[in-house]
């Protein structure tokens, strides 16, 4: 089966950056998008940023200018550079993949086990 891991979380004070790696195993066809989501306890999950197999980003208001998507597709990875990190940023950072399996099943969405990230002094 397909399993995505992320590392990269941690206790960082404000004003200070991460970079939050992730990388998928198993079979894969094909991988359609990348994206991070983040939650905190009684909020709904969050589409933080995301990036399409023709390299198109799209990010959240509230990390525009500060977080950075990129991928690595031979290596299967995707990563987020977190910069001028806010209090408000604390939550679970969770890792996504629509990709297909093999050829002609349809896409899916793929999800990481989310890494912490603190941010506080």
């Amino acid at each position: 089966q397909v399993q995505l891991v992320e590392s990269g979380g941690g206790l960082v004070q404000p004003g200070g950056s991460l970079r939050l790696s992730c990388v998928a195993s198993g079979t894969i066809f094909s991988i359609y998008a990348m994206r991070w989501y983040r939650q905190a306890p009684g909020e709904q999950r969050e589409l933080v940023a995301a990036i399409s197999s023709s390299g198109s980003q799209n990010y959240a208001d509230s990390v525009k200018g500060r977080f950075t998507i990129s991928r690595d597709t031979a290596k299967k990875m995707v990563y987020l550079q977190m910069n001028s990190l806010k209090p408000e940023d604390t939550d679970v950072y969770y890792c996504n993949m629509n990709a297909r399996r093999e050829i002609g099943v349809v896409p899916r969405d793929y999800w990481g086990q989310g890494t912490q990230v603190t941010v506080s002094s």
